[in-house]
């Protein structure tokens, strides 16, 4: 049976994130693949380095941490999103006073979000970004707390989860990928898989 990403076969597929939104979303392409979350790195980026620059520039760097050498089999998918208000990066909350904050800027305001893919083999690596706009609704600071409470989007770059309460009910808009605001931008990993 005819399978679009076939010429994976030849590959075992890991996906380096914890993430179960970037599971359920690498799932949707119908490929085998297993986790591996066993090569952690040192999240910091070069001082100076642009905003946007940085997804792609952490997805590398995840990617790098993997050592393949000549005839691994493994193709390593690595990935970082971001969000951008104002020129700052905006990632994972450290608790939820920090959620709150990031959620009262974004409110009523315009945001870029950022994602890194890296695929990576033993000969080969490619790595690729791309950016979605949310414009966000006003909320008040008891929505904001509910949502906050509720969900614990702590695990999540600039508070939220555009699949949960929050996108329903506070996001006006996205010009680009759905699936790129949840942490992978599918449809260009998969042109890129194509081509491995």
């Amino acid at each position: 049976m005819f399978h679009p990403l076939e010429n994976l076969d030849r590959y075992r597929v890991v996906l380096a994130s914890g993430s179960p939104r970037r599971r359920e979303l690498l799932g949707m392409l119908d490929i085998d693949f297993t986790v591996d979350t066993s090569h952690p790195v040192d999240e910091s980026v070069p001082e100076g380095m642009a905003a946007h620059e940085v997804p792609a520039y952490l997805s590398r760097l995840k990617a790098d941490a993997f050592p393949l050498t000549e005839g691994d089999d493994r193709l390593v998918i690595t990935a970082d999103t971001v969000v951008i208000l104002d020129g700052d990066v905006l990632g994972k909350p450290h608790d939820e006073a920090d959620a709150v904050a990031m959620l009262q800027r974004l409110a009523d305001r315009e945001q870029r979000v950022v994602t890194g893919v890296t695929v990576r083999t033993a000969r080969r690596c490619v790595t690729l970004s791309a950016e979605s706009t949310v414009e966000f609704a006003d909320l008040t600071t008891d929505e904001i707390r509910y949502y906050v409470d509720r969900y614990k989007p702590l695990d999540k770059a600039g508070a939220y989860g555009i699949q949960e309460w929050i996108g329903a009910a506070a996001i006006r808009g996205i010009k680009g990928s759905f699936y790129n605001v949840m942490g992978l931008p599918v449809h260009r990993l998969y042109d890129t898989l194509k081509d491995f």
